[in-house]
């Protein structure tokens, strides 16, 4: 659709989705929380996508929201099976935070700034930030970040493991594909169950946790990438994994 705010990109075996928003600071309207759903759904389905990759347009990741009630950008991101990274180029705040900690890996530019400024505004985040704030950063930097409304920096950021990973602007970009491509090579399935296993250990016991990730272990003797791996190794080459 030319009148779209969301662009979505496939290269081979990964996808971008990029908030495309500029001039408004990418930030989330009705529109673009329903164009994120229905790409995340269309992903989900599409078993040749094995990394994707979440960035804005211009030099701002978002600006944050115009809704005001949820509408679960957040949740629909998390809801993708692959790994996904945030691409931060630019600030990220409020609503647009909320989005970035629903990515598996974030990486950021080192002018980024991140925080919510809800609390000031009488509000509290409605996509999902208190709850995976305090899981990333733990609780008492969590409740500083939301009690001040504090922008912090991306070396900040950094510091306290809200990002991964920092890098100069005109660098993000090949750090971003040098990730993704060491992703799209790893085999798809074991990446998946590696998502399961972390995601769903946080709510679980750890005795529940370690019986998730052996059963997990277990059912990957059954793919053919199980297979091929073992050959590769034996043959001492580089595995080519299809995801089956």
């Amino acid at each position: 659709m030319s009148d779209s705010v969301v662009i979505y990109s496939k290269r081979q075996h990964f996808v971008v989705i990029t908030l495309n928003r500029p001039g408004a600071g990418n930030v989330i309207n009705q529109q673009l929380a329903q164009e994120i759903a229905d790409v995340c759904q269309q992903i989900n389905q599409d078993d040749e996508v094995r990394v994707v990759v979440v960035t804005g347009a211009g030099d701002i990741f978002c600006d944050g929201s115009e809704l005001a009630v949820p509408c679960g950008v957040a949740a629909a991101v998390a809801s993708l099976e692959q790994p996904v990274i945030a691409a931060i180029n630019g600030d990220a705040l409020g609503q647009g935070l909320e989005l970035a900690l629903s990515c598996d890996i974030r990486l950021a530019v080192n002018e980024a700034r991140l925080g919510f400024a809800e609390v000031a505004a009488g509000i509290i985040p409605m996509d999902g930030g208190t709850q995976r704030l305090s899981r990333i950063v733990g609780r008492g930097k969590a409740l500083e970040m939301l009690f001040t409304g504090e922008k912090i920096s991306a070396e900040e950021a950094f510091d306290i493991g809200l990002v991964n990973k920092v890098f100069e602007r005109e660098a993000l970009t090949s750090e971003v594909e040098t990730m993704v491509e060491n992703l799209a090579g790893k085999a798809p399935i074991a990446l998946r169950y590696v998502k399961e296993a972390v995601n769903k250990g946080l709510d679980l016991t750890l005795d529940q946790g370690l019986r998730l990730e052996a059963d997990l272990y277990f059912l990957l003797h059954t793919t053919a990438d199980r297979t091929e791996g073992i050959r590769a190794f034996q043959e001492k080459r580089s595995p080519d994994f299809k995801g089956q």
